[in-house]
């Protein structure tokens, strides 16, 4: 009885886990393998391109012989990894995960392809797609190469988010050295109040004067050498 009532609670828990895999919206199953396939230095077009002839985008896509999610992987596949098939995260990075070793493996994106459909077994003794997969490989290199002329809006919306990101990075920056130069001059005005400060009180020591310019130096940061040497310039000519 209580064997049974685990397997019926399995079977539940699974046929949820399939339900919501499935309402995952398109759009954000394509911006995931955009945003993945990027960091991992893999062209986002073909890596589109793989999902679609794999799942049509559909993560609770389930094959005849079990392979799960958006990159129809074989759930032993992705745990060896130390991945989740089940996980639209997990799933997405263990396909392209998988794909890439295979590339650096065969060296060539159709035998890559072909390797990812049927093993590489095959792939490796014959330096060439098995019977099998060669429509397989021409789906989606078909499909890359429309991606490649009509670019998918998934790919538009990640390349504008990192210029947004990327102009930000600029303003910051500019902002940043507004600020240093702000603080430069504020120093070059101190040292040259300090030095007049000795004309007017000629009894105070030299060596006094240029400790506190020092300390004008220590507090203002990131002087270049060409402002230090504006400094020194101000002491010379005045003290």
């Amino acid at each position: 009885m209580i064997r049974k009532l685990a397997m019926f609670t399995l079977i539940v828990i699974l046929m949820a886990m399939h339900v919501e895999a499935s309402e995952i919206p398109v759009n954000h199953v394509k911006a995931t393998i955009v945003k993945q396939s990027v960091e991992m230095g893999i062209d986002p077009a073909l890596a589109l391109s793989i999902a679609k002839t794999e799942s049509q985008f559909n993560h609770g896509s389930k094959s005849s012989c079990g392979a799960v999610g958006v990159f129809q992987l074989m759930p032993s596949t992705a745990r060896k990894m130390g991945l989740n098939p089940y996980c639209l995260h997990d799933n997405i990075k263990a396909g392209l995960t998988y794909y890439k070793m295979l590339y650096k493996m065969l060296g060539s994106t159709e035998l890559a392809l072909a390797a990812y459909h049927t093993g590489p077994a095959y792939v490796l003794k014959h330096k060439q797609p098995a019977p099998c997969s060669k429509a397989y490989v021409s789906r989606i290199m078909s499909e890359y190469y429309h991606l490649k002329a009509h670019t998918d809006p998934a790919i538009k919306a990640h390349n504008a988010n990192q210029k947004a990101i990327q102009a930000k990075k600029q303003t910051v920056s500019k902002q940043v050295v507004h600020h240093q130069q702000h603080a430069v001059q504020q120093s070059v005005q101190k040292t040259t109040q300090t030095v007049q400060q000795k004309s007017v009180t000629p009894n105070k020591p030299v060596h006094n004067v240029i400790h506190d310019i020092d300390n004008i130096k220590t507090d203002t940061a990131m002087l270049t050498p060409i402002q230090q040497e504006q400094i020194d310039e101000i002491i010379e000519v005045n003290l």
